[in-house]
């Protein structure tokens, strides 16, 4: 047992304004890991992970400077159930193990909290690394507009996307906070702002116990 700075898991839908939210709690001093960068961290060239990538799928995965192309992959595996839990068992170990670390750093540090955003919270393991757990949540049929509008991808493969990830009203039911992000961006603000207050006096500006 160690006492440590509590972390916030934010996490939401496909194109729910994840990132967005993690932004605004860094203009008030807070720190935050993104899960989708440390992702896209172990299947970078010489990382183990996407030397097993290739062996299965092949070196066309690859563009020219070595990197992988992920919009192919993603083609692939949201059309086949069995290549996705396959990646899955592949990527989220290596992903938990650096997020891990990464969190420590914040832990060990001088902010009153911190945050872990993650798409995939729930659908993992990762929930077991945070204290607190704080939905962004939009209709889906925003979230199908955003996600074509973001991805350039089709309304079929956008329905693919969020039906791979955990329905809506179950990702609601394990919040303890929620923000609604289908107004504008002055709404926004001010429920981060609201949530931020809420947490310094949750935390008093201590650090808690904490055991991984």
């Amino acid at each position: 047992m160690t006492s440590t700075a509590p972390i916030i898991g934010v996490t939401g839908g496909i194109a729910s304004g994840k990132s967005t939210v993690a932004a605004m709690f860094t203009e008030l001093g807070i720190p935050w890991v993104d899960a989708d960068l440390v992702a896209r961290d172990i299947v970078a060239p010489g990382e183990p992970a996407l030397d097993e990538i290739v062996a299965r799928y092949g070196s066309s995965l690859l563009d020219a400077q070595g990197h992988l192309q992920r919009r192919a992959l993603r083609d692939i595996v949201f059309a086949d159930d069995g290549e996705r839990q396959w990646l899955e068992s592949v990527t989220h170990p290596r992903i938990r193990q650096r997020l891990h670390e990464r969190l420590e750093t914040i832990r060990q540090g001088d902010a009153p909290y911190g945050l872990l955003v993650s798409p995939l919270l729930f659908e993992t393991d990762q929930v077991s690394l945070v204290d607190r757990r704080l939905v962004i949540d939009i209709p889906e049929a925003l979230q199908v507009t955003r996600t074509q509008a973001r991805d350039e991808v089709s309304e079929t493969q956008a329905h693919a996307i969020l039906a791979a990830q955990m329905p809506r009203q179950e990702r609601l039911a394990l919040a303890d906070d929620v923000i609604e992000n289908h107004g504008d961006m002055t709404a926004l603000k001010a429920q981060v702002a609201k949530l931020d207050a809420r947490y310094r006096q949750l935390f008093d500006g201590t650090h808690q116990e904490h055991s991984l």
